[in-house]
């Protein structure tokens, strides 16, 4: 497969399209976009179309221009086209009082307090939204009712895990089929497995589903996908397709900004992963000046598209902080231990933020961790092998589960007899382990943040709020299973995050109106759990490159109004990294990236 080779814009797509289209990808690269445009253009030549987003952290209702809720409802100005999102919170609070409601007016209040506890981990957040999705795919009145039903998928990693999900709960029934788990009586549970085969069989038949891994020409995306287009397979889920979203030509040759990011895209189309090798349908996207939001943009994305016309652009002068480094001094001041986050919508370049500030720490002569709770995020390929200030880590869940399944065994079932010992470990195996061992993990890393510099680089926005919302719940929930008190790292979790000495939160964005926006509303959840944002780092900026390039120069004059209103109506602190000609991969590039070097 030549990736670089021409293609339909996403009219061959349209053209193929099955009765379920699934859209998965890495944060950033234009999954909701993309999904709304081909469901628009569905609708448009007379489909009926539900489109579905399963992410925490949607988008749809920007992208669409109109308000999706947890029921189908009709798109204005698009007719025959319906949107919905599923919420995980409600989701979960509707799966909660599903079990819990049958026991209200027969058990004691302390004892329904305590199944409503039980239900309040992440787990529980994660298959109930699971079920709804479940729902979706296997509900014969929407089969009946839609055409097509459009998936607008959360960001790759835990995509996967939505998917892996049928088979971990089907062999932790089939060893333990009675009792209950984190999610409440198995029992339920297993009234799901039929709809969870019936889903499976349904995403496995490529005459009724396509997966359409979305990309952008750059290597970091284009690995995300062989990737995840590898583990799809491995899951029986084989019919997959590729947009390549953001496909740039230059029109100036004398603009060394876009020649070089026309470059950067030729040269990772020219080698694609091994795990694309096997797709030979693709589609390719044009970059657009402005990221489409409203019908008529998302139309315009399947409109033949025309060469750049000249333009005569003016820069409109800004007064940003460009390179990190005021936030570094302050950062540094007096201390050389703490807790720096970076938290963001998927895509916006958290990772890349977190190992320059890393990078910069180190310089500074700080012995520094750089570690990351995301899923699917490449700190070492961003980073390297660190230095002698700066120790790379990450949190494996697989490491972390077995690590935490066997201390647990180790301390609680010293005492045990062979029968309750083999029923603690079937409890174990529960998928819901691997949460807790996970925000265990979580709360290790942010705990040696008391001796020196540590900075995480943080899943996608709406995982990350589920992982710092769950600390209550999870406290609990490790004393039930293990019987012990939780570990003091896990207590005092919230009281060192919500401790502006301790921790400082950088929310990392781009100049455009989704992610600012998104940004803006994690702000706003932040503080209510008494968590306020140090600063924000704009990243990728064009506006602060000046490149002169058409369309470049458009979208750089597009990202103004979008520094104003971070500047004027979000931020106490902003600092904005420009667009750099060389991928900020390794530690100069990341200390020139730091700096607001170009």
């Amino acid at each position: 497969m030549t990736l670089a080779a021409p293609s339909i814009v996403l009219g061959g797509l349209r053209a193929a399209a099955t009765p379920y289209l699934f859209f998965t990808g890495k944060g950033g690269v234009g999954k909701t976009s993309t999904s709304s445009a081909v469901a628009v253009a569905l609708a448009d030549v007379g489909r009926k179309v539900l489109l579905v987003s399963t992410d925490p952290a949607s988008n749809l209702d920007e992208v669409l221009g109109a308000e999706a809720g947890q029921e189908p409802a009709p798109v204005p100005g698009a007719p025959r086209l319906y949107a919905m999102n599923i919420d995980p919170a409600a989701a979960a609070a509707q799966y909660r009082e599903k079990v819990v409601g049958p026991y209200r007016a027969a058990l004691p209040a302390s004892a329904v307090a305590q199944i409503e506890e039980q239900l309040s981990g992440a787990c529980t957040v994660e298959i109930a939204a699971f079920n709804e999705f479940v729902a979706l795919l296997t509900d014969p009145q929407i089969a009946a009712q839609f055409d097509h039903v459009v998936f607008d998928t959360a960001p790759t990693g835990h995509t996967i895990r939505l998917l892996s999900l049928p088979a971990a709960w089907s062999d932790f029934l089939i060893t333990n089929p009675g009792g209950a788990s984190c999610i409440g009586p198995l029992a339920e549970l297993g009234a799901q497995q039929q709809r969870y085969a019936q889903a499976m069989e349904a995403l496995a038949d490529p005459a009724r589903t396509t997966v359409v891994l979305v990309t952008r020409p750059d290597t970091g995306p284009l690995e995300e996908a062989g990737r995840t287009a590898s583990e799809l397979r491995a899951l029986g889920i084989g019919h997959q397709r590729l947009v390549i979203n953001g496909v740039f030509t230059a029109a100036r040759q004398d603009d060394p900004l876009a020649v070089a990011w026309q470059r950067r895209g030729e040269e990772a189309l020219a080698q694609p992963p091994s795990g694309l090798a096997g797709i030979t349908e693709v589609d390719r996207v044009p970059l657009l000046a402005v990221p489409p939001v409203g019908l008529c943009a998302l139309r315009a994305m399947l409109a033949p598209q025309t060469a750049a016309e000249p333009l005569t652009v003016t820069h409109a002068q800004g007064e940003e902080t460009t390179g990190l480094g005021p936030l570094m001094d302050e950062i540094t001041d007096g201390s050389s231990s703490g807790l720096v986050m970076t938290m963001g919508k998927g895509g916006v370049g958290k990772t890349t933020v977190a190992a320059a500030v890393a990078a910069d720490l180190a310089r500074r002569g700080h012995p520094v961790t750089l570690t990351t709770t995301d899923p699917a995020a490449h700190v070492e390929r961003i980073a390297g092998a660190g230095s002698e200030n700066l120790r790379i880590t990450r949190i494996d869940p697989a490491a972390e589960t077995a690590a935490y399944t066997a201390a647990v065994l180790a301390q609680a079932g010293a005492s045990l007899d062979e029968d309750a010992l083999r029923l603690m470990a079937e409890d174990l195996d529960s998928p819901c382990t691997e949460e807790i061992a996970v925000f265990y993990a979580f709360a290790r890393t942010v705990a040696e943040a008391a001796d020196r510099f540590v900075v995480v680089d943080t899943a996608p926005t709406g995982h990350t709020l589920l992982l710092l919302d769950a600390s209550r719940g999870y406290q609990r929930q490790l004393s039930q299973q293990t019987g012990q008190t939780p570990p003091s790292e896990a207590m005092e979790l919230l009281n060192r995050l919500t401790d502006p000495d301790y921790t400082r939160i950088l929310l990392v964005t781009l100049p455009e109106a989704t992610p600012v926006h998104e940004a803006a509303a994690l702000q706003a959840d932040l503080n209510r759990a008494g968590i306020k944002p140090f600063a924000w780092v704009v990243n990728q900026s064009l506006a602060v490159a000046s490149p002169i390039d058409p369309l470049l120069a458009a979208k750089a004059d597009a990202e103004r109004r979008y520094l104003t209103e971070v500047t004027t109506e979000h931020a106490e602190r902003t600092v904005v990294l420009p667009w750099t000609a060389a991928p900020p991969i390794g530690t100069q590039r990341l200390l020139d990236l730091a700096a607001g070097i170009q």
